[in-house]
C-alpha cells in the first residue's frame, strides 16, 4: 500500500466514525436535567401581581397607556422600593469592609497605597486659573 491510499483509508474511516457518532448523538433521548439544588423552595401560591406584570410585558407599546398597567407597575414599585419594605427572603450578610485607616508598615508591598484625604482637583474655576 503506498501514501496516498493508506491517507485516503484513513479519511474514509474518520468520516463513518464521525457520521455514527453522530447519528447515536441525534437518537438518544434526553433525560430531564435535575434540578438545581438551592435549597429554595417553590411558591405554593400564584402571584398575581406577576402574572398581571407579565401580561403588560406582551402588550409592548400599548403597555404604558394602560391602566392596569400603570396600576401593576406601581404596585410593584411600592413593593421594593417602600420605606421598609423587605423581600420575601434575605441574602446572607455580608462580611464587614476592610477598614481605611490601615498604617502602611515599611517593607511590605500587600498593603494598598494611602490615599490623599485632600481633594486634588480645585473646587471651582476661578481656583483654576
Amino acid at each position: 500500500m503506498d501514501g496516498k491510499m493508506l491517507a485516503r483509508l484513513g479519511a474514509v474511516v474518520f468520516v463513518a466514525v464521525a457520521i455514527t457518532a453522530t447519528a447515536i448523538e441525534m437518537n438518544r433521548k434526553e433525560d430531564a436535567p435535575e434540578a438545581w439544588p438551592s435549597g429554595r423552595t417553590t411558591q405554593a401560591q400564584a402571584d398575581p401581581l406577576r402574572d398581571e406584570l407579565t401580561r403588560c410585558q406582551f402588550l409592548g407599546e400599548a403597555g404604558p397607556r394602560d391602566p392596569a398597567c400603570m396600576r401593576a407597575w406601581a404596585e410593584n414599585r411600592n413593593r421594593f422600593l417602600a420605606p421598609g419594605a423587605r423581600p420575601a427572603e434575605r441574602l446572607p450578610d455580608m462580611p464587614p469592609a476592610p477598614r481605611d485607616n490601615v498604617i502602611p508598615q515599611p517593607g511590605r508591598t500587600d498593603q494598598p497605597a494611602p490615599v490623599p484625604a485632600v481633594p486634588i482637583a480645585p473646587r471651582s474655576l476661578e481656583e483654576a486659573r
